[in-house]
């Protein structure tokens, strides 16, 4: 698809952003919604708040606009996890070199799954209903929201602040890497400036048509090869170490300096990835919420497989 540079570049005139955009969280959740059995449904229903219409999709962006709040700014470092490694040279994440003492993308998710299994299940002994209690409200979005961030190739990177430190130009415009593939991919793929707020677009409908029907390169089997939210914690360190890998495959492994990423090529050969990962967003997301109403995160594991950094004996690392 040609990329109308032009039209792309108008839908960037707002301050730089540091998520996939919120239209495309939205367009995650509501085609995730899609998936979602009518036991999972009713319960999750009676855990947003009313004004959400029932909608885990228009509740999905909910975390971005609270981390840039006073009260909610302690959980803006959860969006991300900073891996100390070096791409394209080297790729990987570990969970107790890499995650801060305030939280990562991984340790929030695994929390926030806790915590909304215990409100389902207060759901279900008929103790929560009507959103009534923020506590779970806040933990249904946190999990919706980071699914999709975890998802995002530089949400695993800790270079130059997950890319939003190195300057680029998508079409003919000055801005982040980071904002690139937070929105600018995304839109000149679907070749739009925006997605929708309240109703799935034709361009993920499109993605829920091809995960049902497994039509991708990489067999949906092995998005899911982690999909118990028993298995909270291992299960979102293995999603960032498959975001990360990403980074040195193409994110930083393409040329970025001096071109239009917009028209170099390197926008149209990050659409498949762009639609692979939103893709192993939605799947996840229904499955995750799927398992949690039926019980599957009745027992945290705490054990993190490969903790010690690849790094210990790197003698290029030097630190």
């Amino acid at each position: 698809m040609l990329v109308n540079s032009l039209l792309i570049a108008s839908a960037f005139m707002a301050t730089s952003i540091y998520a996939w955009n919120k239209d495309v969280h939205q367009q995650i959740g509501h085609a995730a919604e899609h998936l979602l059995t009518p036991s999972t449904k009713s319960i999750l229903y009676q855990i947003l708040e009313p004004h959400y219409n029932n909608s885990i999709g228009l509740a999905a962006a909910w975390a971005d606009d609270y981390a840039h709040t006073p009260k909610g700014a302690f959980s803006y470092q959860w969006h991300w996890i900073d891996s100390a490694d070096d791409a394209p040279r080297y790729c990987n994440v570990y969970y107790h070199r890499d995650c801060s003492a305030g939280g990562c993308v991984v340790s929030a998710i695994a929390n926030q799954t806790q915590i909304l299994k215990s409100c389902i299940d207060r759901v279900k002994a008929g103790e929560l209903l009507n959103g009534e209690d923020t506590t779970c409200s806040q933990a249904l979005k946190w999990v919706v929201h980071f699914l999709g961030d975890i998802a995002q190739p530089l949400h695993a990177s800790g270079r130059k602040a997950g890319g939003n430190g190195i300057e680029v130009v998508f079409g003919n415009k000055t801005t982040e890497l980071h904002a690139v593939w937070d929105g600018y991919i995304p839109y000149a793929d679907a070749n739009v400036t925006s997605f929708p707020n309240t109703t799935i677009h034709p361009f993920f409908s499109n993605l829920l048509s091809r995960i049902h029907a497994d039509d991708f390169d990489l067999p949906t089997s092995e998005w899911m090869a982690c999909s118990n939210p028993s298995r909270a914690l291992e299960c979102a360190l293995n999603w960032a170490r498959d975001s990360n890998a990403l980074n040195c495959d193409y994110v930083y492994a393409k040329d970025i300096d001096g071109v239009d990423l917009a028209t170099s090529g390197y926008a149209s050969g990050a659409f498949p990835i762009v639609e692979l990962q939103t893709s192993k967003a939605i799947l996840r997301l229904g499955t995750w919420l799927n398992g949690l109403v039926d019980g599957q995160g009745s027992h945290a594991q705490s054990l993190v497989v490969q903790t010690d950094p690849s790094w210990s004996m790197d003698s290029d690392r030097g630190e």
